[in-house]
């Protein structure tokens, strides 16, 4: 990988970034701004997320592989180049279909407890 300069990042840069382990199969890279965040999140083959909500609205793109969007009750497959917006407060998660997937999820204002590395499977 070459030389990076600051505020530019690639997307297979493994190394970057906050790493965050948000479920059994699930890891985010997370890149913060001052008014919105970049997550980079890779989720393993059939890994479910747990339902969620939190206050920032957030944008989900599908990069790669397949995933079943859950939000709102809803079970919506998800494939290359879909995208969505979880508003602030809706319930959401995530399955990953039978390849995984990768995911960039886009946060406005920025997930504080996301400012710094940790493990959602650890208290």
């Amino acid at each position: 990988m070459s030389q990076r300069v600051e505020n530019f990042h690639h997307i297979d840069d493994l190394e970057a970034g906050i790493f965050r382990e948000l479920g059994e199969g699930i890891s985010t890279r997370i890149f913060p701004g001052q008014q919105a965040m970049i997550s980079v999140v890779r989720v393993g083959p059939n890994a479910k997320g747990s339902i969620h909500s939190h206050e920032q609205e957030q944008w989900g793109y599908l990069i790669s592989g397949s995933a079943i969007r859950i939000q709102d009750g809803e079970h919506i497959e998800v494939g290359p180049g879909d995208f969505w917006c979880s508003p602030g407060h809706v319930e959401h998660g995530i399955i990953g279909g039978k390849e995984g997937a990768v995911i960039l999820d886009i946060f406005a204002p920025p997930r504080p407890e996301y400012l710094k590395s940790g493990n959602a499977l650890k208290p």
